[in-house]
């Protein structure tokens, strides 16, 4: 009975994760349209309501069986597909499965929320100028395909894993999966009209509605709780909440970084740099959030509000415009938090870090290679970018043949 109970109890927190890794996708939602014009709303709630319902169905016919394939012992764990569809194996609702932690469904459908969340990374950095069809394309495959690759190299008991590379909940899988994909799409596809004047120097083009951008950064905090969480993979009270305790202190430490790090640099109190910070700091922390102290996590955090500044200014200075920081937020400090699980907490160390370097050099290759394939092909055959008037008019009424705010016109230009 003792045992029933349990089973049920940590099934149904990590139902309540599943639910907040799904409100994460409005969070992404109002932070995207908060920082960019008012004209791109309709093509930007388009863009998140397709990645989450495309990358459930791709999820469920082959995704899930490529990223959780059933290697076998001693093989090279690089790739396998377990077959088309998704269908419950024997004792997949009962406590055999997962040592318990959840039913066989819940586990299919809490990895189907992280599925989506890396084109949802991509559709921020590539916002105001791709075309909906092109992006559509790209979500299919890089979804469908590199994720789940990548993914089942660690999280499905790959090569990754075998060789000790550690990332609790997806700083690299996730997030910097999406963030390699964002930087190669930003190069392709070109700066937005007016971002960088005559002599190459970045021009802000200042989004719309910061409040709703900041309702976001909120809602993706909130979100995080499951996201963080749910990766804990049962309702363990000592190892669920030393989760949310150093997701939360980092997630406060970016935030402070940046805002006194930008003001320092800039002489001003930036809230836009003051919410990536606090981003940076979730996913700084997303690698190693059950392995870190208090301390760790407030200095990891610290570290990633910095980097979310200088990452801002290095990709203007590269001439890469990317209208929400996703590339700063994601890549960069995705990439940092994977390191910190070598430097920081209960696995730091040499051999560690050696593991956590490979691992961060090798899915950076892949998906580097894999979203340059596709979208090369894309922009080859259909074309990446809309025309420079259907820019400037906006792609609500491009792409949509409608507006966000029928009567209502702030900062179109």
């Amino acid at each position: 009975m003792e045992s029933a109970a349990l089973f049920t109890a940590n099934n149904v927190w990590m139902m309540i994760c599943t639910a907040l890794v799904f409100f994460m996708h409005l969070g992404f939602s109002l932070l995207e349209i908060g920082l960019t014009r008012q004209k791109n709303t309709i093509n930007i709630l388009f863009k998140n309501f397709f990645v989450i319902t495309i990358g459930l169905l791709i999820y469920c016919l082959g995704g899930f069986n490529l990223m959780y394939p059933g290697f076998e012992e001693g093989s090279s764990g690089i790739l396998k597909f377990a077959g088309f569809g998704i269908g419950a194996p024997e004792g997949g609702m009962t406590t055999a499965y997962a040592d318990g932690g959840y039913t066989w469904w819940t586990d299919f459908l809490f990895q189907g929320m992280f599925a989506a969340t890396a084109a949802t990374i991509v559709s921020g950095a590539v916002a105001e100028r791709i075309k909906l069809q092109s992006f559509m394309l790209f979500t299919v495959l890089y979804v469908g395909i590199t994720y789940p690759i990548v993914g089942s190299w660690k999280w499905g008991g790959g090569f990754l894993d075998q060789l000790g590379f550690y990332d609790f909940a997806g700083s690299t899988l996730v997030h910097s999966v999406g963030g390699w994909a964002a930087l190669i799409a930003v190069f392709l596809l070109g700066a937005r009209i007016g971002k960088f004047n005559a002599e190459g120097k970045a021009q802000a083009i200042m989004g719309h509605n910061i409040p709703l951008a900041a309702a976001g950064v909120l809602i993706l905090w909130l979100g995080w709780f499951g996201f963080n969480g749910g990766s804990v993979l049962s309702a363990d009270p000592e190892l669920t909440s030393l989760t949310l305790v150093t997701t939360c202190l980092a997630a406060a430490a970016g935030g402070i970084s940046a805002a006194i790090f930008s003001n320092i640099l800039y002489k001003n109190f930036d809230i836009t740099m003051f919410m990536n910070g606090v981003l940076g700091g979730l996913v700084g922390i997303t690698a190693g959030a059950d392995q870190m102290s208090p301390t760790d996590a407030i200095l990891i955090g610290l570290i990633a509000g910095v980097i979310i500044v200088l990452g801002v200014a290095l990709i203007d200075r590269l001439k890469l415009d990317d209208p929400v920081g996703a590339i700063a937020v994601h890549l960069i400090c995705g990439i940092w938090g994977t390191l910190a699980v070598g430097l920081f907490g209960a696995l730091a160390g040499v051999e560690q870090l050696i593991a956590q370097l490979i691992g961060i050099g090798v899915i950076g290759a892949f998906s580097c290679v894999t979203a340059f394939l596709f979208l090369y092909l894309i922009k080859a055959t259909i074309g990446l970018r809309v025309d420079a008037e259907e820019e400037v008019r906006g792609l609500d009424i491009s792409e949509h043949g409608m507006d966000a705010y029928a009567d209502f016109r702030l900062n179109q230009l």
